[in-house]
């Protein structure tokens, strides 16, 4: 299981093997380069107010380049160190469920061990 398509996800290791990549990406470096990568999707919203917190169509294009690069980014990550993010996905809603009940979450932004 993968975070992308099989044949997607096969095709970016495929991608990064054929450049001799998967030197450059221990861990260590792909978590990095993924807070990076989140550095510069929040860039698109620096400086704007609150009543603009929206992105303008023309800027949807480079906000996607930016989550692709995030989704490329975790494939790896992933993908090296065996982590199957469908599964880990399902098994946080399911903590999420249990710590967010609706009764004591509904419309309330509190941290669950503050609820």
């Amino acid at each position: 299981m993968t975070l992308l398509p099989q044949d997607l996800h096969d095709r970016l290791i495929a991608f990064r093997s054929a450049r001799d990549w998967e030197q450059f990406h221990s861990p260590q470096n792909l978590a990095i380069a993924i807070a990076v990568e989140a550095g510069e999707l929040l860039e698109h919203f620096q400086w704007m107010r609150r009543d603009d917190a929206r992105p303008a169509a023309d800027a949807l294009d480079a906000l996607g380049l930016e989550v692709a690069d995030l989704l490329i980014l975790l494939s790896y990550f992933c993908n090296d160190l065996g982590i199957e993010p469908i599964a880990v996905v399902e098994k946080k809603l399911e903590l999420n469920t249990k710590r967010y009940t609706v009764e004591k979450s509904r419309g309330n932004a509190t941290k669950h061990d503050r609820l």
